[in-house]
């Protein structure tokens, strides 16, 4: 009876701990967590590897300051290896690049801040990426995204590699100059599927209002295009070259909605 006494005991001092530690996780009323998460298009490279030092995040809430003064930005610093190979962050992969409290309002933007070791590997051969100096303060992007207080997001960072790559002319050298956008992992967007598995690789180009989203169906033929501003979009699929390409157009997005357009069959080259 006693031995059964303790390990009760023991069994209720572990459920308050744990209750006590998910309790703490949770954002107060006030403020809402978020957590910033990495993404990456594919791209026609081997690897890229680019290196993460930080992310500044400028908020807007009530009594904040909405200026460029350092001090009215918050910098939370990338724990984790900040050498980044952005191919691994394909097919719903992520990277948690670190997770913040805000008071109730609004994201207004972000700034992701790169060191100088950044390159790509092709064929076997490792490429230095040049980073222009105008880009030492950070990557702008714009976000206008509210947050509720007692609620917790991903606020999902697209860096897309293909259109982040140039080859300067007359230098040759390779330049990383990053595309980049962000949105809340709650917001609207584009799911469906493609077929037939053998038209792999299926490059997905979702194009319209103003903006181009570039992706890839993944080994099942699941697409997902998400973040995008409600509209009209066309969707066009590339697939290897013995399939035909096909587009989808006039697809509506609307406010907090996922679109689930029908299914694609892509045709066999004759």
């Amino acid at each position: 009876m006693k031995t059964l006494a303790i390990v009760s005991s023991l069994f209720t001092i572990l459920l308050l701990t744990t209750a006590c530690e998910a309790f703490d996780d949770q954002p107060e009323s006030t403020e809402a967590k978020v957590n910033f998460r990495l993404v990456d298009a594919p791209a026609e490279y081997d690897e890229v590897w680019i290196e993460v030092l930080a992310l500044r995040v400028k908020a807007d809430h009530e009594g904040s300051e909405m200026d460029d003064n350092d001090d009215t930005w918050e910098e939370i610093i990338y724990e984790g290896p900040q050498m980044v190979n952005l191919l691994d962050l394909t097919g719903g992969n992520s990277i948690l690049l670190g997770s913040e409290n805000f008071q109730e309002g609004e994201i207004d933007q972000i700034r992701l801040m790169l060191g100088e070791n950044n390159y790509l590997m092709k064929d076997g051969e490792e490429i230095s990426l040049k980073t222009p100096s105008a880009q030492q303060s950070g990557l702008k992007i714009k976000v206008d995204q509210e947050i509720h207080g007692g609620e917790s997001y991903d606020l999902v960072i697209d860096f897309d590699a293909a259109k982040s790559i140039v080859t300067a002319g007359n230098s040759g050298n390779v330049i990383l100059k990053p595309v980049l956008r962000a949105y809340l992992q709650e917001t609207q967007g584009i799911q469906g599927q493609v077929f037939p598995l053998e038209a792999e690789p299926v490059q997905i180009t979702v194009t319209g209002e103003g903006t181009e989203v570039n992706s890839f169906a993944d080994e099942t033929g699941n697409y997902s295009i998400m973040g995008l501003a409600p509209g009209t979009y066309s969707i066009t699929f590339t697939p290897n070259e013995d399939y035909l390409p096909q587009t989808l157009t006039d697809i509506t997005v609307t406010e907090d909605d996922v679109t689930t357009p029908e299914t694609v069959t892509l045709e066999h080259k004759p």
